[in-house]
């Protein structure tokens, strides 16, 4: 099962798309750019959050992994809950609202 989680874990695509969606939306609300890419990165934080959560920890029994082959899923699963968290935090915080507050505005 955890196999299968770890194939479909959120990617930072699935995170940009659902804050463009939300940004775009907000921006045809006529609301302006500077605050738009505040609440809107706000008001989707929860969801993102909450999906990336659910996929590390669903990957947590192969952080506790003690039986054979351990050696092998417990490093991977750090790496791949690293990833998550940082690419999340990363695309959360700092790439998406930055380059729609810099390149939004153009449609």
């Amino acid at each position: 099962m955890a196999r299968l989680l770890a194939q479909r874990a959120v990617q930072p695509g699935d995170v940009g798309l659902v804050m463009i969606t939300h940004f775009n939306q907000l921006h045809a609300r006529g609301q302006p750019l500077a605050t738009l890419v505040v609440d809107g990165a706000r008001r989707r934080l929860r969801p993102v959050l909450m999906t990336a959560s659910i996929t590390a920890f669903g990957l947590v029994p192969l952080l506790l992994a003690t039986g054979p082959g351990s050696e092998i899923q417990r490093p991977l699963a750090i790496v791949v809950i690293g990833g998550l968290v940082s690419a999340t935090a990363l695309a959360l915080l700092l790439l998406l609202p930055g380059l729609f507050r810099r390149f939004g505005s153009r449609h």
